[in-house]
């Protein structure tokens, strides 16, 4: 008796369940969208991308205010399947789409992306446009779209009948088997850079032996990821920028980054490889500036006869994962020279080499990850697992210079007794604190010997006027300012910016003003 009384009351239950769901069911039908959606942005901007290379992902939020589920009966492009966008709605991806639901008081994403056929462009840059389009006629409303396309030469490796892209030997390991980068030889038609056209690299661009690789002024150059530029033994570089005048744009000025054109990628390290002088190369660089890369430049030894092997003035290299500028026994000469903003070392001049800089800042206020290195080493040595390399550094002079960071010590001096090690500071502001004397004993940070630190600041404030963002411009309470040796400046006459040096030798790379808040 008492299991039918169960078995009766589980059966009531079920039927008075079903038949409240059937009385509901009108309720959960949804209604038509009447056009009262409401949109994140009105316009979706994405940002300027080159022909043929996909953008980023953007998206748009699509709002139902109303207390009821609705259905908005068409949700697509205006220019249907023709259009170079692409949409996912509510995690389905297509360009035109139906019967497209929200629930009360909720919302949907719109992912958004665009790859534009080279083919239909008519200039080197031009806007495309689209527009998501919600429902039709009297309900319509739409969302535009809006896209800078620009065009560009690309270089990259060919692949061979089996699909392997062509590689270039680098050297070799210590089993004696050849190391490949993924590359390919510019021929001698590519070997004028010209500012008519921004250029994209993928893998490493290699300039032959005997070849120069000329880049003029206003150029721009972009490299995928794990990708650059190597020089040959015998290869050269000229990279001829000039001054500009609008600072913002730097119309005139050379530079080389990565392919990633959005905001978000302006200012984000180790997008691309280096810049590789192998033995044997040399280059003569102004105006250029090297940014968010893993080595802003490699210069790999020198030629002995050419001195210096590398001119770099006017020059800034920014934001590099590892290093600025990367030197083993090479040679160079370095004016009006700024590097900041690295995950290593500004400035590392390793294993010997004859060097010489005069007006230039080494500023680094890397905060990306945890960094103990300083912005300036030297050494003489070069050790392995296996062996011991020794070269002698028989200069490495800094002159009305600026080496300034957010490390205690941002100068760092090693050498072995066994080789020469010679190197001098004057006129030139460092950031260096020893307040536990752990260098009192080491003859190369004896900052009283004038042979070696000659007029010199520690630790005062240089008053950069914004390190996080890489200008290292400085203000008029600058502990550099008049510091500068002025019979240098009249050497090098102007600064970075070209203001004068004639009437006020400031150190650094710029010259002091008074800055407008």
């Amino acid at each position: 008796m008492k299991n039918l009384l169960k078995t009766g009351l589980l059966f009531l239950a079920i039927i008075t369940a079903t038949l409240f769901m059937s009385a509901c069911r009108e309720d959960f039908e949804p209604t038509r969208s009447e056009g009262n959606l409401s949109f994140s942005k009105d316009t979706v901007f994405l940002d300027t991308v080159f022909s043929n290379i996909g953008s980023s992902t953007y998206h748009l939020k699509v709002y139902n205010n109303s207390t009821n589920l609705i259905s908005i009966p068409y949700v697509g492009l205006s220019k249907g399947e023709n259009s170079q966008y692409r949409l996912n709605v509510d995690g389905m991806a297509g360009t035109i789409f139906e019967n497209i639901e929200i629930l009360p008081k909720d919302s949907i994403y719109i992912f958004i992306e665009t790859t534009v056929d080279a083919a239909i462009q008519t200039q080197n840059s031009f806007v495309y446009t689209d527009q998501i389009q919600f429902d039709s006629g009297t309900n319509l409303q739409t969302v535009e779209l809006v896209t800078l396309i620009q065009d560009a030469i690309f270089l990259y490796p060919e692949k061979n009948a089996a699909g392997i892209k062509e590689t270039l030997e680098i050297g070799l390991n210590e089993t004696g088997v050849p190391i490949t980068v993924e590359g390919f030889l510019l021929e001698d038609d590519q070997l004028n850079f010209t500012n008519q056209k921004p250029y994209v690299i993928y893998g490493y661009a290699g300039i032959p032996s005997g070849k120069t690789l000329q880049i003029d002024a206003g150029t721009r150059i972009h490299f995928h990821e794990n990708s650059g530029l190597i020089f040959a033994n015998g290869s050269r570089l000229e990279a001829n920028g000039a001054l500009s005048e609008d600072q913002e744009v730097l119309e005139n000025e050379i530079i080389l980054e990565g392919d990633r054109l959005e905001p978000a990628y302006t200012e984000v390290p180790g997008q691309w490889g280096t810049i590789w002088f192998t033995p044997g190369s040399t280059a003569s660089m102004n105006y250029v500036t090297i940014k968010n890369n893993n080595i802003g430049i490699l210069a790999d030894g020198n030629t002995g006869d050419v001195n210096p092997d590398f001119y770099i003035k006017n020059t800034q290299i920014y934001n590099t994962s590892s290093m600025g500028l990367y030197a083993l026994t090479a040679s160079i000469l370095g004016e009006n020279l700024v590097i900041g903003n690295s995950g290593i070392s500004n400035l590392w001049l390793r294993l010997g080499g004859n060097y010489e800089f005069t007006h230039s800042t080494f500023a680094n206020y890397w905060s990306q990850s945890f960094r103990n290195t300083p912005a300036v080493r030297l050494d003489n040595f070069l050790e392995t697992d296996s062996e011991l390399f020794t070269s002698a550094l028989e200069q490495a002079t800094f002159t009305n210079c600026i080496i300034y960071g957010n490390q205690s010590q941002e100068i760092s001096l090693e050498a072995l007794a066994t080789t020469d090690f010679n190197f001098s500071f004057s006129h030139s502001l460092i950031k260096f604190d020893d307040p536990f004397d752990e260098f009192a004993d080491d003859a190369n940070y004896d900052f009283n010997n004038e042979n070696i630190y000659l007029n010199m600041l520690f630790s005062e404030n240089p008053d950069f006027r914004n390190s996080a963002i890489n200008y290292y411009r400085i203000g008029d309470d600058s502990a550099a300012k008049n510091l500068g040796d002025p019979s240098t400046a009249l050497k090098i006459p102007l600064d970075i910016l070209g203001e004068s040096r004639l009437n006020r030798a400031d150190s650094g790379a710029y010259q002091a003003t008074l800055f407008e808040d």
